[in-house]
């Protein structure tokens, strides 16, 4: 018998549907990762960060520890049978025996035997077992998650380096123009056909250019050092050739209901494998109150002399049961259950926290979609004015109709227009990414749904 608990998976502590327009178009979040981050670069940097990401060694190793633990556990259920060989010899003092002379002794025994092997009925043993077995499956679906995380940090990295290669071209390509409009500016100051005033305005929107592409190469260089560490190893990345398209790596999620996430997402999983696992776990500490048999036995030969060990009649045996009933422990095993019934709670309360956090991952994310494609197209719309305003204004001064200030503050705006619109494109692309984790895409897709025990 089983003193467990009967286990029933708690209610998922969310709604029914993420929200009524979510958009149902794209492909399956359970889509494996090699089919939606389709862009080669991309691949090649994904296969190398699992092959060598040391945080996913350890993730990996813990599974190994894991999978050691429920296998020195199930070995309980069964008795240890050893062989057992010895042998002594003795000498007694005349004045210690009757007969007033030495005494020699001897004794030779082999065979098998088994020490304090429980009976388990109350099943106890097979509690801890089943708890074993548990954590190991939950180490197994941890170490899931965190592949799934480290594919979607590797995608973001490298959409965030795209979005800075795009954000340094377009500086450089100023800094260029800016650079040539100095030296317009500062050949018409020497023949006297303008201020000296206008080029300190071409002079300040030059340095202004200059010093944001030093900052995003900085920023870049921090950025492939991060994904350096993700890749875990080999040569550093050559972060000024890494470029993306939208089209071409991440295509729509299609999102689904919320009940999918309880089989899908690897941490959800892995938390009901630990509430199981504290389920379990009460089943032993109820089992402690109850009476605890065990048996030691040895079954084999003996001899005084070492050459009569398998003689007839040099067969020897013991059997030695053994009754254990707790009858005052100071409270011990009533605290042993409080304990186990607590980590119970607990577990609960962290399945469901696990729940709520990857429900509102979700509607982070489609909200992220929602939004920033919005965004997206105003600030198309706004680059757009933005460079006409800017084409019209630098007219309007080679006609003498309006003086530089108004050129300086036309390019400044259009310059933030280029920036904020790489920026905002790859803030869309980091959505679609944590939509497509959120979701526990991938997840299983190029996994067993749960390793079988060892």
């Amino acid at each position: 018998m089983s003193l467990a608990p009967s286990y029933t998976t708690p209610p998922a502590p969310i709604a029914a549907r993420y929200a009524p327009d979510a958009a149902e178009a794209g492909v399956a979040a359970v889509t494996a990762w090699p089919d939606y981050f389709v862009a080669p670069q991309l691949q090649a940097l994904i296969r190398r960060a699992l092959a060598d990401n040391r945080d996913l060694r350890i993730a990996t190793l813990r599974v190994e520890e894991a999978r050691a633990a429920f296998a020195i556990q199930r070995a309980d259920q069964l008795p240890t049978v050893a062989a057992q060989a010895g042998g002594s010899r003795a000498l007694t003092p005349g004045d210690l025996n009757l007969t007033g002379q030495p005494l020699y002794s001897s004794q030779y025994q082999v065979g098998l035997g088994f020490n304090a092997w429980e009976l388990d009925f109350w099943g106890r043993v097979r509690s801890l077992k089943a708890a074993a077995l548990e954590t190991y499956l939950a180490s197994a679906a941890a170490q899931r998650a965190a592949t799934l995380s480290l594919i979607a940090q590797t995608a973001n990295a490298y959409v965030s380096l795209c979005e800075l290669n795009e954000r340094i071209t377009l500086a450089q390509r100023t800094v260029a123009s800016r650079e040539e409009s100095y030296r317009i500016f500062k050949r018409r100051v020497e023949v006297g056909s303008t201020s000296r005033f206008e080029l300190t305005q071409v002079e300040s929107l030059l340095s202004q250019a200059q010093n944001l592409q030093a900052q995003l190469e900085q920023t870049r260089a921090v950025q492939a050092h991060a994904l350096t560490q993700l890749l875990g190893a080999g040569a550093p990345i050559d972060a000024a050739t890494i470029t993306c398209s939208d089209d071409a790596i991440l295509p729509a999620v299609r999102p689904g209901l919320p009940a999918e996430l309880l089989t899908a997402r690897p941490d959800i999983i892995a938390a009901e494998h630990q509430l199981k696992a504290a389920n379990a776990n009460i089943g032993a500490a109820r089992a402690a109150f109850l009476p605890r048999i065990a048996l030691t036995g040895a079954f084999g030969s003996a001899s005084a002399e070492l050459g009569g060990l398998f003689e007839p009649g040099s067969r020897a045996w013991s059997f030695a049961p053994q009754l254990t009933l707790p009858l005052f422990d100071s409270g011990r095993n009533r605290a042993n259950l409080d304990l186990a019934e607590a980590r119970r709670d607990i577990a609960v309360a962290n399945y469901e926290k696990t729940v709520q956090t990857a429900f509102r991952e979700v509607l982070d994310a489609l909200s992220g979609l929602e939004w920033l494609a919005r965004q997206l197209q105003y600030q198309e719309q706004n680059l757009a004015a933005q460079q006409e305003r800017a084409r019209l204004a630098k007219l309007r001064y080679d006609n003498g109709s309006t003086n530089y200030l108004d050129v300086l503050d036309a390019q400044r705006e259009l310059l933030n227009a280029e920036q904020l619109r790489a920026q905002t494109r790859r803030a869309l692309l980091a959505s679609r990414i944590n939509l497509y984790a959120a979701l526990g895409g991938g997840s299983l897709s190029r996994h067993a749904a749960a390793p079988a025990p060892p």
